[in-house]
């Protein structure tokens, strides 16, 4: 088994979504660490503001397999993939780390995922796996928030959001 952290977000339906979301992995996987859900801002282009969160599941699924089976669960919420990479989404969940492991490809498949430089998804996770390594920089999730330029970028914790 290794120790996946995962990437959640919506700004279509955004709570229904991420509770759908969220009760899916803890289907598949029992238990299920969630972070706080913070509202942000959208970031690439003007839409409604977005929810995030941060998931860390334990599997024995390879990435790919587990990256197929995220993308099942987006299409499931009504994602849209013919639409432009930055833009309005019922459900995005990414696999942004899988144990130690470096992935580059297939296709889209990127492990650690660049996106780990942003606020939206860095935060969450360094709040709830802090000691997890990025095996790229042998940093921390927690050095890596802290160092991190997007430190004051808004993010409002959304009170009363029971992930359960």
């Amino acid at each position: 088994m290794e120790r996946a952290c995962l990437s959640l977000g919506s700004n279509l339906a955004p709570e229904a979504n991420l509770r759908s979301a969220i009760a899916a992995l803890r289907a598949c996987f029992g238990q299920v660490r969630v972070s706080t859900v913070y509202r942000t801002r959208a970031v690439g282009f003007d839409g409604a503001d977005f929810l995030n969160a941060a998931a860390v599941v334990e599997t024995d699924l390879e990435p790919e397999a587990l990256d197929a089976w995220l993308h099942s669960i987006e299409d499931a919420h009504g994602r849209d993939r013919s639409a432009p990479r930055f833009g309005d989404r019922t459900l995005d969940i990414d696999l942004v780390l899988h144990g130690d492991r470096i992935v580059e490809g297939p296709g889209h498949l990127r492990v650690p995922r660049d996106e780990l430089r942003h606020a939206f998804v860095l935060r969450p996770l360094a709040e709830i796996a802090p000691d997890v390594v990025e095996p790229r920089s042998g940093r921390t999730l927690a050095r890596l928030w802290a160092e991190s330029p997007e430190r004051d970028v808004a993010m409002e914790a959304v009170r009363g959001f029971d992930v359960g």
